[in-house]
């Protein structure tokens, strides 16, 4: 069913991909994504985006101006400020071709690794609001509260209470100095100039200034908790450390830098998995309960905390 936003994100996509003189013979526009959090459809080239309800222009526009400045890295922007479509903030991108999810012998860990140590190397080109990975994980734990009993709730709980306090987005994170992404997983990375440019990362909704180690946490967490083969988070790692990459030392235990965001990552997975099968009200599958099982055992182990660092 086609709601009054996607007829009006329809209507910008093509408005962008056409001059007023040019008649559209390029076809359909195609929903990409339709959630409560990002609405995004595409039209030829052009891709247009709904940001989540509520977003703060302000911080959007930096972010976008970033995305601009930080070139072979992110992919930029169309335009450089947003327009409101339904009281929604709206922005409008190149469309590049993404990570083949059918593909997982392709998946371009190295490209994504090293997008990172780029980004985590760039001096900000202007300033920034707090990069939002820690606000997310607090998010998917207030779900998880508002999705009613589970038997899984408990561990998952449990975890989140051992994480220090800016994990939780309660307090200002160790380290606020590094550009990084927010929520890097490969579904963040496309060819552009579609079909067969060089990688780049796409989505600054949570772009913004932290700890970088963070951004390897995602795929840190899928490796400990047995997600992601072992020789694919080694390439992941070692591509990162080759290009320079700070979140972690250049050899020996990346552990101590990776332990805190990667359990943070595993609780905020698991609390999403339990919130949508408590709102269904049907059993975790595989992958969900794994994902569970991790919580339970992080909430009998102390977490790491970087060197140098007081809780």
């Amino acid at each position: 069913m086609t709601t009054p936003l996607l007829a009006d994100l329809a209507a910008e996509a093509r408005n962008a991909a056409h001059p007023q003189s040019d008649p559209c013979a390029c076809g359909v526009v195609v929903t990409l994504a339709d959630r409560a959090d990002a609405t995004v459809v595409r039209h030829a080239a052009t891709v247009a985006k709904a940001h989540t309800p509520g977003t703060d222009p302000a911080e959007l526009r930096a972010r976008l101006d970033t995305a601009a400045r930080v070139p072979g890295v992110l992919l930029p922007p169309l335009t450089p400020t947003p327009v409101l479509v339904h009281g929604r903030l709206v922005t409008l991108w190149p469309y590049g071709t993404p990570v083949d999810p059918d593909a997982p012998d392709e998946a371009p860990w190295e490209a994504a690794a090293g997008l990172l140590a780029r980004l985590h190397r760039t001096t900000p080109p202007l300033p920034l609001p707090p990069m939002r990975g820690p606000e997310k994980a607090a998010r998917a734990i207030t779900r998880l509260h508002a999705a009613g009993p589970h038997p899984a709730a408990r561990a998952v709980t449990r975890a989140w209470a051992t994480l220090p306090a800016w994990a939780r987005a309660e307090a200002p994170p160790p380290d606020a100095t590094s550009l990084c992404h927010g929520d890097l997983h490969l579904g963040q990375l496309v060819r552009h100039p579609a079909p067969a440019g060089p990688w780049l990362l796409i989505d600054v909704d949570d772009l913004g200034l932290g700890p970088a180690a963070w951004d390897l946490a995602r795929p840190a967490a899928w490796y400990a908790c047995g997600l992601l083969p072992p020789d694919e988070w080694s390439r992941f790692l070692t591509a990162y450390r080759a290009a320079g990459g700070p979140a972690v030392p250049a050899d020996g235990d990346c552990w101590p830098a990776l332990d805190v965001p990667a359990r943070a990552l595993t609780v905020q997975t698991a609390a999403r998995a339990v919130a949508k099968a408590a709102a269904a009200g049907r059993p975790l599958d595989e992958v969900e309960q794994c994902l569970v099982d991790a919580c339970a055992r992080m909430g009998t182990i102390p977490a790491q905390l970087p060197r140098n660092f007081a809780k």
